[in-house]
């Protein structure tokens, strides 16, 4: 087939609020890249990662807060952000509004590439 529409994304199973509906990645069979509809809800956060994959993230509401390397930086509402793989990364949206956002990684993500720390 020439194409592949999706109207049905993952939703991957998640712990702390947060929902993630992956459109093509891992679910689909595809290594190369991952596109995910995230929604962050308010105070949520996780721990810090060193990721072997380039993540793009475009927040479309609210604001998400990415530490990167020792620095925060605020990406709010029609910004974006390239986080480069190897870096020392940890997202949080410590605001009172939930952040909504679509993620990009290349390659796709997975478990086995994000190195989560305790």
């Amino acid at each position: 087939m020439a194409y592949f529409k999706q109207d049905k994304p993952f939703v991957v199973p998640t712990t702390d609020g947060k929902l993630i509906e992956e459109h093509v990645g891992g679910s689909t069979n595809e290594t190369g890249i991952s596109i995910a509809h995230m929604r962050a809800p308010a105070g949520w956060s996780e721990p810090f990662q060193n990721p072997e994959f380039d993540e793009y993230t475009l927040v479309n509401k609210g604001k998400k807060i990415f530490e990167v390397d020792g620095e925060k930086i605020t990406v709010s509402a029609g910004q974006s952000i390239l986080i480069k793989k190897g870096s020392r990364v940890r997202y949080s949206n410590p605001f009172d509004e939930p952040c909504e956002y679509w993620s990009v990684c290349l390659p796709a993500f997975s478990l086995a590439l994000v190195h989560r720390e305790d």
